[in-house]
């Protein structure tokens, strides 16, 4: 369906964009040399991004792309954290990304690499729009960090959220309303509330991450299995329904495949709207190709996470050594976070 309907585009910069990208996760401290060396460009980060933001402006790109690539980083770091009980620690970085989240200028020199790896690339991206846009990004994000936070405590008490929960809490996790925010300084126009808050463009932005997420739940169902993870639809159906992991892994599929036709109908009902808001005003046809932008970025979402998901390395359970572990990350619990290069990555 993906490979027939949804064809793959690649934004023109992305060789320097992976350059770039390798360059700040050292940079920053985020991932050791030996890691960037041997797995930073087959973990694909840049890949993901370069073919979903297609026409944002090359700065705007590459701040996107190094805030993708700590995303990862923090998704490892969490974890990390859970498997070894470093509560202290987890909470203090949740803490401490609020803040960041605020005021990513006073947080830049942080000596948590995590934390000043966010407010460096946070910082860029408020510099896109306005100050409108900023505290929106921030509003939504200071949700990603409580969705964190609730799945942490979840996994220490070993809770199993039920389907609804869980869809409910990984729109949150998989920082759904931060990565349609990101459509707007990619077409470089802010959209107004009335466009944002309309059904069939809800619709369509919910259906192209919904897919993500739930594509992704698919793909890591068996590096999470084996690590023993607690948050996947699939995990989800299992415990809560009572499927079995291949009755599981078929209903996971059917939900990705309804996001899909979801998508198509909204997508040509918000063309629709593109064209009634032509003629909206002295600048309706500017607005109308940000819309375009921007819910053809939603429709090249598909793809870029389809690809992903079959090329990083990010998902090659079976050629690791521990199929709990990643080799991408430095996983030593005896060193406080603070004083780590390359805890995880």
């Amino acid at each position: 369906m993906i490979e027939d309907a949804f064809p793959r585009n690649l934004h023109p910069y992305w060789p320097k964009l992976q350059e770039g990208t390798r360059s700040w996760l050292l940079e920053k401290r985020l991932m050791s040399a030996d890691k960037v060396e041997k797995y930073a460009d087959g973990l694909c980060y840049t890949d993901l991004m370069a073919g979903y933001y297609i026409g944002a402006p090359n700065d705007v790109l590459a701040a996107i792309c190094d805030y993708s690539a700590w995303f990862f980083v923090w998704d490892d770091r969490h974890d990390r954290d859970v498997i070894h009980g470093r509560t202290a620690s987890w909470r203090r970085l949740a803490v401490q990304l609020h803040a960041a989240t605020e005021a990513p200028h006073l947080h830049q020199d942080h000596k948590d690499p995590v934390v000043a790896g966010f407010a460096e690339s946070v910082g860029r991206l408020y510099g896109s729009l306005s100050r409108t846009w900023n505290a929106r990004f921030a509003r939504h994000f200071h949700v990603v960090i409580d969705a964190y936070d609730q799945e942490f405590h979840n996994r220490i008490a070993g809770t199993v959220p039920s389907v609804d929960e869980y869809i409910a809490l990984r729109r949150n996790t998989f920082a759904h309303w931060i990565w349609l925010d990101l459509l707007e300084p990619t077409a470089q126009h802010e959209l107004p509330a009335w466009v944002r808050k309309n059904e069939a463009f809800k619709r369509a932005a919910l259906a192209c991450q919904d897919f993500a997420a739930w594509y992704n739940d698919l793909c890591s169902l068996p590096k999470e299995l084996a690590g023993d993870e607690l948050h996947n639809l699939g995990i989800s159906l299992i415990k809560h329904e009572g499927l079995s992991l291949r009755e599981a892994v078929a209903e996971v599929r059917r939900r990705v495949e309804g996001t899909i036709e979801e998508f198509l109908d909204a997508e040509a009902e918000v063309e629709r709207l593109a064209v009634a808001t032509e003629n909206i005003g002295p600048h309706g046809k500017e607005l109308a190709e940000a819309l375009r932008s921007c819910v053809g970025n939603m429709r090249n979402w598909f793809s870029s996470v389809y690809w992903f998901h079959h090329e990083s390395g990010r998902y090659a359970v079976d050629s690791w050594d521990d199929r709990a572990t990643p080799p991408y990350i430095s996983d030593d619990e005896t060193t406080e976070h603070q004083d780590q290069v390359g805890e995880c990555a």
